[in-house]
């Protein structure tokens, strides 16, 4: 299991996903697409990419509007694997809404 990160080091690597923002113990994010059926095919991609890295958010779908929280729940808090995926999922965003 991924050690829980420090607060400095949460900080920092805050730094490298701007769009995400620390909620306690989790980063967030929400993701805004053209239409529902790109908001579905943007979470297929999510969910693609969580079982790779066996690391699984919790979804919220509204109509074309996406949020993704990231926690690693069995270390009570953030790890690397929270950063990690949140740059993966930041490029997946990125494919899906040029996609358009």
């Amino acid at each position: 299991m991924p050690a829980l990160l420090e607060p400095e080091a949460v900080q920092t690597l805050l730094q490298e996903v701007p769009e995400w923002k620390l909620e306690e113990n989790t980063i967030s994010r929400t993701f805004e697409l053209a239409s529902f059926p790109l908001a579905i095919a943007f979470v297929n991609k999510v969910a693609d990419e969580a079982e790779k890295a066996n690391h699984h958010p919790d979804i919220d779908i509204r109509w074309k509007t996406v949020h993704l929280a990231l926690s690693t729940h069995s270390a009570g808090g953030l790890t690397s694997a929270d950063f990690t995926l949140a740059r993966k999922l930041d490029q997946v965003f990125g494919q899906v809404a040029s996609a358009a």
